[in-house]
């Protein structure tokens, strides 16, 4: 009896250790419970850039920025609205940072606004440190319909004291406001508790009176002088007449405290996409596409047609922000910084059928492998239990002279259980 007793204790404990340790893992990385249709057909970014390391230290007060592309995948999802209205922002586990500024296209970003599929755009986000802590931060955007779609994101340390943060702003007008975190603050509460007594008063007016028996008593004998009395009838008109002249003094109060004002914005600001004349030089035709369950590995029959002029080769494979890179090609490993997230940059690479460079002209098909166990881990496999069983990615190519080209690949990909 001792001993089924200790064994489960012992089952307790070790299911106990393997929750802590999933619950661990959930510390970030939330948007690997994102559909992989949503992760791989929308948004791919790249050239991101962040103005401090991975997993590094800045102080509360302190301002970081985020930086990059953002490939809007021209075969978007139909399950989702398109994307006409977007909102630039970040992901972060609460309000740990303040938003300084965003930018799209050197356009502010105070607004939404309607992007173009099939497009690239340039993107900016300064953030200041808020609350002390170590968090997973990354760049967003915020799609009707389809809510927030994350970037990669790195690990932010904030020291400090979250009591010493301040935000200050200069308005249009000229007034320096110090903390925006506390302005106005004491105009709020006095408020609040103004019209707290006033309801509380209110209440205590009817409930100094006998409240049940004898008020269903009396509607009971449909005695309504004795429920409302007119000395009843008298406080509440003195007490209407009261809010209407409070309502409207403190209006014409605040008008003349505040003569400029500016209300929300309803509308959506305009954003040009910068057109790219390389754009369509690389056409990428997929054949087939397969993943291998027990490899963990995606492989691609594919035809690639050079129409750039120069001999090109294959640099990357990127997908759901996982980065497949030609580890025979220095250029392509050249664009991977050293802090930039391992997580996101499997060790194997992207292994080519024919890695010899494509000629002017010249039309190749070829296989592409991308072997890492980060399909799984980022749940990117589901994709074979979606009705639409079809990925998206870019593939990036490289001249000699180090000038890079873009291009889409789309396709149905199916599982295997077999290595081929």
């Amino acid at each position: 009896m001792r001993q089924n007793k200790m064994t489960r204790l012992y089952i307790k404990v070790v299911m106990m250790l393997v929750l802590f340790s999933v619950a661990g893992l959930a510390l970030a990385h939330g948007e690997r419970n994102q559909e992989p249709f949503l992760r791989m057909k929308t948004l791919h970014w790249y050239d991101i850039k962040w103005s401090i390391e991975n997993d590094s230290t800045v102080q509360v007060n302190e301002e970081v920025t985020m930086s990059g592309k953002v490939h809007f995948f021209s075969r978007w999802p139909e399950q989702i609205n398109m994307p006409d209205t977007v909102f630039l922002a970040n992901a972060t586990p609460g309000p740990v940072f303040v938003r300084v500024g965003t930018w799209l296209n050197d356009v502010p970003m105070i607004q939404s606004t309607g992007v173009e599929v099939g497009r690239v755009y340039d993107f900016k986000v300064v953030l200041k440190a808020r609350i002390p802590g170590r968090h997973h931060v990354h760049p967003m955007f915020n799609v009707e319909s389809a809510g927030g779609l994350v970037g990669p994101g790195i690990w932010m340390n904030i020291a400090g004291d979250a009591n010493d943060f301040l935000y200050g702003v200069e308005t249009r007008t000229g007034i320096v406001i110090e903390d925006l975190e506390t302005y106005g603050v004491e105009n709020v509460v006095k408020w609040h508790a103004f019209w707290a007594i006033l309801a509380v008063l209110w209440l205590a007016w009817w409930v100094r009176r006998p409240l049940l028996i004898n008020r269903f008593l009396w509607v009971k004998d449909n005695n309504w002088s004795a429920l409302i009395t007119r000395t009843d009838m008298m406080v509440g008109g003195i007490l209407l007449v009261f809010i209407i002249t409070v309502l409207i003094v403190a209006n014409q109060i605040t008008e003349k405290t505040y003569p400029r004002t500016v209300p929300l914005q309803g509308g959506k600001v305009e954003v040009q996409y910068v057109p790219n004349p390389e754009e369509g030089l690389v056409e990428v035709k997929n054949h087939t596409s397969e993943y291998y369950l027990p490899g963990r590995t995606i492989t691609i029959d594919a035809t690639i047609t050079n129409n750039t002029g120069k001999v090109i080769q294959i640099g990357e494979f990127m997908s759901s922000n996982l980065r497949f890179v030609n580890k025979k090609l220095p250029i392509a490993m050249a664009g991977v910084d050293e802090g930039y997230p391992a997580e996101l940059v499997p060790n194997k690479g992207l292994i080519l059928s024919d890695d010899s460079p494509i000629q002017p002209g010249e039309s190749r098909r070829l296989r592409m492998e991308a072997t890492d166990v980060a399909w799984e881990t980022e749940r990117l496999s589901s994709l074979l239990n979606d009705p639409d069983s079809s990925y998206g990615a870019l593939i990036f190519f490289f001249d000699e002279e180090g000038n890079r080209y873009t291009s889409e690949i789309y396709g149905q990909i199916l599982p295997t259980f077999f290595d081929k």
